[in-house]
């Protein structure tokens, strides 16, 4: 199986390695140092189960040429770019999974119900990708992997305790998740399928949402920000209302709070918008913290909490350049 992964950064290239460990014909679309590092020398990743080298094509789309499928991996403001540059990759049954944080651009689509089909501008602002790539093609992704690109074409895996779970977005038996799964978990990665993909979104956006804004006001991962206590009760009262959100969206799940927390509290890794800020990098502030809360708004959902955070978040974004409205 021909399979690219787009976007060949810490998880595009933690992804990318276990996919040719796995044995699939794998190519990456990157740039750069990065682009020029794997083709001179391929691609290594140093994670607890060891350290792996691979040789992916790497190139532009148009290079790579057609695909079986495609794993987007970039940050939320870079998929308008991935939907201008796409179109040479994508056969009528090519498979697009886009694997990030946040929410999608296709979380209503085939969602059901009156909010079935609604559109998510600040997303894919003027329906780019919905042209560009559509939604039959599309699959939805989620991606557990604290990863970090020490040098080009270097990854660092911090934990063994790695996922990608895949979903269609009608909750529909998926043959061809199954299949981008098996290689996954063939290569070293726990490749899942759930029929439930907008819960599995919400699962990973909880953490992100309640905890990602209070990082970047203290410049530390999760260890250090947790240790205050005053900050660590608004980061419950905030996975709260993520929670309450998600369930006023029919997503609803039961989480232990002071178990995720005495787990998040033995982390030193820096959340990926906060290595954004570090690096001066655009941050993901509307997938992951604003449009969250534009559904909230719309559900009914108080989130006192959130909407502080992620205010003094936003503002810390654009006072760095690094967030425009």
């Amino acid at each position: 199986m021909k399979i690219c992964v787009f976007g060949a950064g810490a998880i595009g290239g933690h992804v990318a390695a276990r996919l040719a460990l796995g044995g699939a014909e794998t190519s990456v679309v990157a740039r750069g140092a990065q682009l020029e590092a794997i083709r001179a020398r391929g691609l290594t990743i140093r994670a607890p189960d060891g350290t792996h080298s691979v040789r992916p094509k790497a190139g532009t789309a148009a290079e790579l040429g057609p695909q079986d499928a495609v794993i987007v991996t970039v940050k939320a403001p870079a998929l308008p770019q991935v939907a201008e540059a796409i179109a040479p990759l994508l056969r009528p049954d090519t498979t697009v999974a886009f694997v990030m944080n946040g929410i999608p651009w296709w979380y209503f689509d085939r969602h059901g119900g009156a909010l079935d089909g609604r559109r998510l501008p600040v997303i894919d602002p003027g329906d780019a990708l919905r042209n560009a790539i559509g939604v039959d093609r599309t699959l939805g992704g989620v991606v557990y992997s604290a990863c970090t690109v020490t040098e080009p074409g270097q990854v660092l895996v911090e934990h063994a305790n790695n996922r990608v779970i895949l979903g269609e977005v009608d909750g529909r038996d998926s043959p061809r998740a199954r299949a981008i799964a098996a290689y996954l978990s063939k290569g070293g990665i726990s490749g899942e399928v759930t029929a439930e993909i907008r819960r599995e979104v919400w699962m990973k956006l909880m953490g992100n949402l309640s905890q990602g804004p209070f990082t970047i006001l203290s410049r530390q991962g999760m260890s250090g920000t947790l240790s205050d206590p005053a900050v660590r009760g608004a980061i419950r009262r905030a996975m709260g209302e993520s929670m309450a959100i998600a369930a006023a969206l029919g997503q609803g799940f039961e989480f232990d709070l002071e178990k995720r927390l005495a787990g998040s509290a033995k982390i030193s890794h820096k959340p990926s918008i906060l290595q954004d800020l570090e690096l001066g990098r655009p941050m993901e502030v509307d997938a992951l913290f604003r449009v969250p809360l534009e559904l909230a708004r719309m559900a009914g959902v108080e989130t006192p909490t959130l909407d502080l955070s992620v205010a003094l978040a936003t503002q810390a974004a654009r006072a760095a350049g690094l967030y425009k409205d």
